[in-house]
């Protein structure tokens, strides 16, 4: 799931994002790696599958981590399988928000339309009488 929001982001002209970025303390030891971030602009792209709601370790170790990343400036954007596959443009509109925020310039301001060929969103059924 995290190389199809790579490649939304990618194709809809957002900066490709940094792919298993690491962290590492002051001896040079990995204290956290993020799947998909903009270290110039400290955001990370972070998708959670079903398991980080429903396991409760998981979920109770996501909130630490996330206090964590705030503490280090980091801003965390947190992308569901909705996102990618019913709400695909929310979620690049959500991707360049914090982009923008954090002083990216050069960002689109229309999104390539590349990326609906490979993220098409489901219509609402009609009923008809």
């Amino acid at each position: 799931m995290e190389t199809r929001l790579r490649m939304l982001l990618v194709l809809a002209g957002l900066p490709e994002p940094v792919v298993d970025f690491r962290v590492r303390n002051s001896a040079g030891t990995v204290i956290r790696r993020f799947d998909l971030s903009y270290p110039t602009w400290k955001v990370i792209v972070e998708y959670d599958g079903r398991h980080h709601a429903e396991d409760p370790g998981q979920y109770e170790s996501d909130i630490y981590r996330r206090e964590e990343l705030e503490t280090w400036k980091w801003r965390v954007i947190v992308i569901t399988a909705k996102g990618i596959f019913q709400r695909p443009e929310e979620t690049l509109r959500r991707v360049r928000a914090a982009l923008d925020d954090r002083g990216a310039t050069g960002l689109p301001t229309c999104f390539d339309d590349e990326w609906r060929a490979h993220f098409p969103v489901p219509q609402p059924v009609r009923r008809t009488s």
